[in-house]
């Protein structure tokens, strides 16, 4: 390793020479920069170096070229200043650190073949250096990487924008769609190439005064054609047209010929690849979603024909497919939305067609899905989201037709939760308490009865009503609204009930009947589901709830109440301990002594958990003494398989 080390430092002597003659860098400079190469060196000659110990190396060797070019211009400029003719030769230190980096990173693409970023890296460099390197690098990246789409998109680029080889780059795109026949990418990228290829020969036909326009669709401001029309003058136009004796203009009909001819070109080209996508992608939705993209921003014959025939494509094959509806129904207000100015009857006109094919699309697809995507676009007619009063046409019609779409889709059986709890909703914010709230009954009382966002609305529209209405605050609206949340508690499941436990005992708090109730209840449902795994710990927030409503003596009572039956969840031992650790740190002995207690009981179901044994560690260290400490200290190392290493590297336990 150091012979190997010595003779690549050794082959470094003619540069660092040349460095010091020119004045570039002092002598105590070379000598830094040899020590760090040399340490680089070593990291790369270890038996398994690491990718960071390249990329430091190029970053290092980088910096230092830099360094290098801007003192050599500001030795350029010295001598301008003192008018010496005499100009700077290119010499072995312009190449040297540019040919290491190439090394480096040859070395370093040697050694990981498989990472494809470190590849591009390379390839980036070699780029904005132009060493010459491109085309042996990128025909080895597409030797190790050819099922890499954006391999192949990089080369054809490449050639296509900076090495201006059209055909290399149509041949290498062609040989990556043999390759990988199923990359969106790939045919949307050839296609590109080719329509941009078509627009640059018809730009040069028009530069040199045979043509007019371009392939690329033009918006522009029709003000502004108008006033280039009438001050045409003003413009000098690259050959003289030639007019027949009836006033006629030749060469604007043969330019228009030849402007047909490459439209047409371009339309043929669209449809053979896309028939050949469609023929490697027959299920790809976005792949011919972006070829209709495409073909609307560019100009080409017979456009509205190949776009039917995209569109009639996709209906055949997507047509089960809700997410298909949802965009042709939003293809047709894409323009509307675009557009400025838009008067109120092509709006309606456009927001008409788009209802027609939802209404299609439940015909075709009855489903949940579908009857979503409908009722948000409805929704979104009704209320416009971001401030966009384009499409404000908020009128009891399309309120009505809301309202059906619900109806219907209780109806046909796909009243899914979401959609539940949105026609609830809907009813509130037209002010129909009353409807809503039977509507909201009526929902859970059927397939939806496990619902928890439907029963946490209709509890919440129940309570919101018994606090509004001062005279209907009884007892019996109490004991109406108690029973709702023990029904809606008893048919959701513990894992999803969170949000109702929690607003049941906020609402419950001041009547000491029905919280004791509910803690009875909580206990139960605790001892039902024991075992179980939930990311809501229902003992942790009834022990919280006592602590904040009665103190810490019932609070006490209730975690004891819940530590005692079967298999107490993590959480819970969790919450106590705090409880008890907070009063210990204010001197409370006696809460020390339960905080241990409760950390062994705890240990005894979870042993394996690494950062309880920490935090029972951390409590000794701040709290005990340092031979109960240790003796927790030397019970974890006992106690710990797996985790015994991370024991000890831990700082909290250190």
């Amino acid at each position: 390793m150091a012979d190997t080390v010595q003779y690549r430092l050794e082959r470094m002597v003619e540069e660092l020479d040349d460095l010091e003659r020119r004045g570039l860098f002092t002598r105590r400079e070379i000598a830094e920069i040899v020590k760090q190469r040399r340490k680089f060196e070593y990291r790369l000659k270890r038996p398994s170096p690491l990718k960071q110990d390249y990329l430091t190396y190029i970053d290092y060797e980088t910096q230092l070229d830099t360094l290098r070019r801007l003192r050599k211009r500001s030795v350029a400029r010295d001598l301008d200043k003192k008018k010496d003719n005499k100009r700077t030769k290119l010499s072995v230190s312009d190449f040297a650190g540019v040919s290491r980096i190439v090394e480096i990173y040859r070395l370093a693409v040697l050694r990981y073949k498989g990472d494809v970023d470190l590849w591009l890296r390379y390839l980036e460099f070699c780029r904005e250096r132009s060493n010459g390197r491109m085309k042996k690098v990128l025909a080895q990246l597409i030797r190790f990487h050819p099922k890499v789409p954006g391999v192949w998109i990089y080369a054809a680029a490449w050639e296509f924008d900076h090495n201006l080889n059209v055909a290399a780059a149509r041949a290498l795109m062609q040989s990556g769609l043999r390759v990988c026949p199923t990359s969106d990418d790939l045919w949307v990228e050839y296609l590109r190439m080719e329509l941009t290829y078509l627009n640059k020969l018809k730009s040069r036909k028009v530069a040199l005064g045979e043509g007019r326009g371009s392939l690329v669709r033009e918006d522009g401001d029709a003000g502004e054609k108008e006033w280039r029309e009438d001050n045409q003058d003003l413009f000098l136009s690259l050959h003289e047209e030639r007019k027949n004796v009836d006033g006629s203009n030749t060469d604007n009909e043969e330019s228009e010929d030849k402007v047909d001819i490459f439209k047409e070109q371009g339309q043929n080209i669209l449809q053979a690849v896309y028939s050949g996508a469609v023929e490697a992608l027959p299920s790809s939705f976005s792949l011919r979603e972006r070829f209709l993209e495409i073909l609307e921003a560019t100009d080409l014959a017979y456009s509205e024909d190949m776009r039917e025939r995209i569109l009639s494509d996709m209906k055949r094959d997507f047509s089960k497919d809700p997410k298909y509806w949802e965009w042709l129904a939003r293809l047709e207000l894409r323009h509307s939305q675009s557009s400025q100015g838009i008067s109120d009857d092509l709006m309606l006109e456009q927001l008409q067609k788009a209802v027609k094919i939802y209404e299609e699309a439940l015909e075709v697809v009855p489903s949940s899905v579908m009857f979503d995507l409908y009722t948000k676009f409805l929704m979104d007619v009704v209320v416009p989201k971001d401030g966009n009063t384009q499409l404000c046409v908020c009128t009891e019609d399309w309120i009505s037709r809301l309202l059906t779409a619900y109806e219907k889709a209780e109806l046909v059986g796909c009243m899914s939760e979401d959609l539940a709890c949105r026609y609830a909703s809907l009813y509130l914010q037209l002010g129909r308490f009353d409807e809503a709230r039977k509507l909201a009954r009526d929902l859970c009382s059927g397939d939806l009865a496990n619902s928890s966002k439907l029963w946490l609305l209709r509890a919440s529209m129940e309570i919101r009503h018994f606090t509004r209405d001062a005279l209907s605050q009884s007892k019996a609206s109490l004991d109406s609204i108690f029973g709702l949340i023990r029904d809606a508690l008893a048919k959701v499941p513990l894992s999803k009930s969170e949000e109702l436990w929690l607003m049941a005992l906020k609402f419950f708090a001041l009547e000491r009947d029905y919280s004791d109730k509910l803690v009875e209840m909580s206990i139960t449902a605790v001892a039902k589901s024991a075992g179980s795994d939930y990311r809501f710990s229902l003992s942790s927030a009834v022990v919280n709830f006592i602590l904040h409503k009665d103190g810490l003596q019932d609070a006490r009572k209730i975690y004891e109440r819940f530590l005692a039956l079967p298999h107490p969840d993590l959480s819970l031992y969790r919450k106590c301990i705090e409880l008890e650790q907070n009063l210990a740190s204010l001197g409370d002995k006696q809460c020390l002594v339960n905080a241990r207690k409760l950390y062994d009981s705890a240990l005894s179901t979870y042993d394996q958990d690494l950062s309880l044994w920490q935090d029972y560690y951390s409590m000794e260290i701040k709290m005990g003494t340092s031979e109960t400490a240790n003796a927790v200290h030397w019970r974890a190392k006992k106690t710990l398989k797996n985790n015994a290493a991370a024991l000890i590297a831990s700082p909290d336990v250190l």
